[in-house]
């Protein structure tokens, strides 16, 4: 005989084996045993549907002002993409100008700008991080300058609970010609 229809058998014997045994249980024992089942079946119906369906939801309360932060987050930067897309093309001396307008404005003596080619250079000693944040962003509108690489270290002895300053260079893309 082989092992393929041994199982065969096996299966064939083990339903004829169980109604055997429920056939000898008593009226009583087949409702305990019934009763037995169904409650294994409610607990796996829990654990396997509706537990996780609840701790779903109990998360979802708390992810949904997270959620709705990061959609209007989103929904500003494709208001600032579709600003910087429908405003006129701007030129290099254009965008140079405007940058140095904002170094002197928003920097002042803190900060240097450099020109190379298609680059603009800004050496930055001791600027508060506060200016420079607000620099980036009207740079990035007014000069449609690009951050292209920051050398940038925290400026020593700053007082606890004052503004973090900022030294090194930062090089940053213009427009093209």
């Amino acid at each position: 005989m082989t092992a393929a229809s041994a199982t065969a058998l096996n299966q064939g014997r083990a339903p004829a084996a169980l109604r055997a045994a429920w056939a000898g249980l008593a009226a009583r024992e087949r409702r305990l045993v019934g009763l037995a089942a169904a409650l294994v079946g409610l607990a796996l119906l829990w654990w396997l549907a509706l537990a996780p369906a609840l701790a779903t939801l109990r998360q979802a309360e708390v992810q949904r002002p997270l959620l709705d932060a990061q959609w209007q987050r989103m929904q500003a930067l494709q208001a600032e993409a579709a600003a910087l897309k429908a405003s006129p093309r701007m030129g290099q001396d254009e965008a140079l100008r405007a940058l140095e307008t904002l170094v002197k404005q928003r920097l002042g003596a803190t900060a240097q700008l450099s020109v190379v080619g298609d680059r603009a250079n800004l050496t930055l000693k001791n600027t508060p991080a506060a200016d420079l944040a607000g620099w980036l962003a009207e740079a990035r509108l007014q000069a449609r300058a690009v951050p292209l690489e920051a050398r940038l270290t925290r400026a020593p002895g700053v007082a606890a609970g004052s503004t973090a300053q900022w030294s090194g260079s930062l090089s940053l893309g213009l427009p093209a010609r």
